[in-house]
């Protein structure tokens, strides 16, 4: 997929007004979750995403500890100016769903295995205990 069909099913999924917002949503939801992964599944995810958003998930330096779903929505809502906690959920959602639709079903299911609790609704999966 090239980013521009990234940006679009990103704008169509999150029902954002502007090709601009969908570009800044999947950047800052993107270089938060590069914090998050291990090196093994951000470099498998990041041959799977179209080079522009490889480079944002890739560039970050790992977080200084893991956070929770809710507590990386929370991360994101700061990132993105303060957004309220339901609009940084549906970002984040937006974002992850994409993602795990270029993914595949077996790394993102390794993605959600090796993160915190709470992240699988984030990627449209069913959070299994």
């Amino acid at each position: 997929m090239r980013w521009s069909e990234c940006v679009e099913q990103v704008r169509e999924f999150g029902q954002y007004p502007t090709t601009r917002e969908a570009e800044r949503v999947i950047r800052v939801v993107l270089s938060a979750l590069g914090g998050h992964l291990g090196d093994a599944e951000r470099a498998a995810l990041a041959a799977r995403l179209p080079p522009e958003a490889a480079r944002v998930l890739g560039s970050q330096v790992p977080a200084s500890r893991p956070l929770r779903g809710a507590e990386f929505v929370e991360h994101v809502a700061l990132r993105l100016g303060g957004a309220g906690q339901d609009t940084a959920r549906w970002d984040v959602s937006s974002v992850l769903s994409t993602v795990a639709q270029l993914a595949g079903d077996e790394l993102t299911d390794r993605i959600i295995d090796r993160l915190p609790e709470g992240y699988a609704l984030l990627f449209g999966r069913a959070q299994l205990v």
